[in-house]
């Protein structure tokens, strides 16, 4: 199968492999690794990674000692990660299928995600296709509300959540989400980042739900930060 390269230095694996229809790193990417740069970890953390896409964040993890696990709903994004930690020589526990499902049962110190946040037309969820990295219904929130009523299964006492998601989808009702469940959050990182083909392809129906001011090119990208009580 073919595939690019994405070279980039400092934050992201250098030589990062990406097979077609996976989702590239970019600005959100590079925002979560410097999230991530911000936590302490050591050879006993154990870490999950919702929607890993290529792997750069969980294998910037695994570098630094920690026990990692990725999950992803795209086969092509998990054979992207396999293939990137075989690369890099690091330990690397992949899986395939929604989160929820795969690590049933099981508790960690620090959850990372950046999950699709993209405001969209459609009411469901893509079930194929390089749109399941970024289209997340109507409000962009049907992933991150999952993710913020997972959180208390998902941490141990203590534990953190990394979370990247757009200005556009309400990180203030995000922090509203994981207070009623127990989680004690924060607005941390935050970036502007220019439009990208997607947006601009759906400027007149973001305009239309009152998402975006006209003439609008730039997306403000946060990181929430949540610890469990």
């Amino acid at each position: 199968m073919p595939s690019t390269t994405v070279n980039r230095a400092g934050l992201l694996p250098p030589r990062l492999l990406v097979l077609p229809g996976v989702y590239q790193p970019q600005a959100d990417t590079r925002l979560l690794a410097d999230a991530l740069a911000g936590e302490d970890l050591h050879p006993t953390t154990e870490v999950l990674e919702i929607g890993t896409g290529t792997g750069a964040v969980a294998l910037g993890a695994a570098r630094r000692g920690a026990q990692v696990t990725a999950v992803d709903v795209s086969r092509r994004a998990v054979a992207t990660t396999r293939l990137n930690a075989l690369r890099h020589h690091l330990p690397l526990t992949v899986l395939h299928g929604d989160f929820t499902t795969r690590t049933r049962g099981r508790r960690f110190d620090l959850v990372l995600a950046n999950p699709p946040y993209v405001p969209s037309p459609h009411t469901r969820l893509p079930t194929n296709g390089p749109a399941r990295a970024w289209d997340a219904g109507p409000d962009g929130r049907l992933v991150i509300d999952r993710i913020c009523a997972s959180a208390p299964a998902l941490l141990r006492p203590g534990g953190v959540l990394l979370m990247v998601h757009s200005a556009m989808c309400g990180p203030e009702n995000t922090l509203k989400r994981l207070a009623q469940e127990g989680l004690a959050g924060e607005t941390t990182l935050g970036a502007r980042v220019s439009w990208g083909p997607v947006l601009h392809s759906r400027r007149a129906w973001l305009q239309e739900r009152g998402l975006s001011e006209a003439g609008e090119e730039q997306e403000e990208l946060v990181v929430i930060r949540a610890r469990a009580l």
